[in-house]
């Protein structure tokens, strides 16, 4: 079993650092999941695992899971409270920070694009720019709703989608995966009531495209 990156623990909370490139949970074709090693993990403690939430196969960062049922129906219920930041690394330069407001649905592909306000469900996304060059700009990412695929829809909207997602037209792969990392989370611990803030650092490969 391999080593999980572990960012924070208690009785009732997992927070693990997730690698890209690996499911959240199974799609039905492979069990080669980050769900099945927390299960693995925690099962030899003799406790539970409960999904709260899911990043993208290719995405890295952050992940919550739960110990229990009740801290699982906690989060899920109160998921708009819950901070989430990601850093992105996007195809061309951008000049200032902004907000992304669409509605979002999916196709029969389950490929997600921007539709009507009839139609779709909205996703509110904030940017700010870290850094940038001719080819790339590096962007702190705060989405405020958790529709599917849509930091990367938006960026793909502006004309700038992320690096390495070519599903949403990029065109480049500088650094072989998709630039995106879940790298904050900050909520009230169900239990204890304290505000608990969770913080990674910016990938060192996406460091690399920005001092090549």
């Amino acid at each position: 079993m391999k080593k999980l990156k572990i960012l924070y623990e208690d009785k009732n909370i997992l927070i693990i650092n997730k690698e890209p490139k690996i499911l959240t949970i199974s799609d039905g074709k492979t069990n080669n999941t980050l769900y099945n090693e927390v299960y693995d993990y925690l099962h030899k403690k003799n406790q539970k695992v409960f999904i709260v939430h899911r990043l993208d196969k290719e995405t890295s960062g952050l992940i919550i899971f739960a110990k229990n049922e009740e801290t699982k129906n906690y989060f899920q219920d109160n998921w708009s409270k819950v901070t989430r930041k990601y850093y992105g690394v996007v195809e061309g330069k951008m000049n200032k920070p902004g907000t992304i407001k669409e509605y979002l649905t999916e196709d029969k592909t389950l490929k997600t694009y921007a539709t009507t306000k009839d139609k779709g469900k909205l996703a509110i996304t904030n940017y700010e720019i870290l850094d940038s060059t001719k080819a790339y700009t590096l962007l702190d990412i705060e989405i405020l709703t958790g529709r599917k695929n849509q930091i990367r829809v938006g960026l793909a909207n502006l004309k700038h989608p992320l690096t390495g997602d070519k599903k949403y037209g990029a065109t480049k792969n500088p650094i072989n995966r998709l630039a995106l990392h879940a790298y904050y989370l900050k909520f009230t611990h169900p239990k204890t009531k304290e505000i608990i803030e969770i913080k990674d650092d910016i990938p060192k490969l996406f460091k690399q495209i920005f001092t090549k």
